[in-house]
């Protein structure tokens, strides 16, 4: 049986936490902890928060997005799959480690998606650009941490209660749409996505994109 192998370690800017990412074969995972975060057998769910999203402004011609976390690419790479050459890509990765794995250890997994010239990679707060931007996005689509439940980084309870909320629904132009990606459910969010303004769907995905696996579920909430 083939053992993993930790590839490289990083800290997670604004906590003392360290994401590791590890390798088995062909197989790669980042962990926190005990938990793992990401795996890259496991893209389904990640992959459905573009198509979803990307569905909602099929009629917008010159689409812009903003992703917050790069993780293992599913998400970008699914939406430059379904969006067209007038799009505009933004990924915002907090942890510059995690954009240095993609062009290093998991260059494979991620081919030429991040020198696509519709992708923009930059290394910072997603926060802080979601409250800069206004207007400015057709589609902002989030998954940072587990869920709305911050497990990687406090400071991320900030995207996701009413402020963080109320941001994003600024930072989006008229019929936008923010897709949420968690874990699992959680009911209080849904209530603070309508209170912020949002028409919202829940959507319960698999992880594997097959049919199987667990369920993890997306919000896709659109200003009216």
């Amino acid at each position: 049986m083939i053992r993993w192998e930790k590839i490289d370690a990083a800290r997670i800017p604004g906590s003392d936490e360290e994401l590791r990412l590890m390798r088995r074969g062909t197989e790669f995972s980042i962990k926190l902890g005990s938990n793992e975060l990401m795996n890259s057998r496991l893209s389904g769910s990640e992959e459905a928060l573009a198509t979803l999203a990307a569905k909602r402004i099929e009629k917008v011609a010159s689409p812009q997005m903003l992703i917050g976390g790069l993780g293992m690419g599913f998400t970008l790479r699914a939406a430059l799959a379904v969006l067209g050459s007038k799009a505009r890509i933004v990924v915002a990765e907090l942890v510059p480690a995690v954009v240095a794995w993609a062009r290093g250890p998991m260059a494979e997994i991620f081919g030429d998606s991040l020198n696509d010239p519709r992708v923009t990679i930059r290394e910072g707060d997603i926060t802080a650009m979601i409250r800069s931007r206004r207007g400015a996005f057709d589609a902002i689509l989030l998954d940072v941490d587990n869920g709305p439940e911050g497990l990687t980084r406090k400071a991320n309870d900030a995207l996701y209660n009413a402020t963080g909320l109320k941001a994003a629904h600024a930072a989006l132009r008229p019929g936008g749409v923010l897709a949420v990606w968690s874990s699992g459910p959680n009911a209080p969010f849904t209530r603070r996505l309508r209170a912020a303004g949002f028409d919202v769907n829940e959507v319960n995905v698999r992880a594997t994109g097959s049919g199987r696996g667990v369920r993890h579920l997306i919000w896709i909430a659109t200003k009216a």
